[in-house]
């Protein structure tokens, strides 16, 4: 398998991802486990999941890893927040922490 390209995607693209794979070829074992974890575990569709992403990137600039981390686990606690800013260079205002646990409880 060959890599074409590299980057942060949400679990509603990655499990789109596979299921069109899915439909164009057999996939590996493993590949097969990652689908069904997918289907059964992410909790947002691909079209919320793209939404909430822009809305995200509209409060505070993040890395897309930490983006995605947020629209994967959708945190609900600023505790849970903080958690997944920790890898980032600067730490969360008390309002921007605010504005994105109300954006993610919009798709909750």
């Amino acid at each position: 398998m060959k890599v074409i390209q590299s980057r942060a995607i949400s679990a509603a693209e990655a499990r789109d991802i596979v299921e069109t794979a899915q439909k164009d070829r057999e996939l590996g074992y493993e590949q097969n486990l990652a689908a069904e974890h997918l289907k059964k575990f992410v909790k947002l569709k691909t079209e919320d999941a793209k939404k909430l992403g822009e809305e995200l990137a509209s409060v505070i600039r993040m890395s897309p890893e930490t983006q995605a981390q947020i629209i994967n686990i959708l945190p609900k606690t600023p505790d849970e927040l903080r958690l997944i800013f920790a890898r980032e260079k600067f730490s969360l205002k008390e309002d921007e922490t605010g504005k994105i646990l109300e954006i993610v409880k919009k798709y909750s």
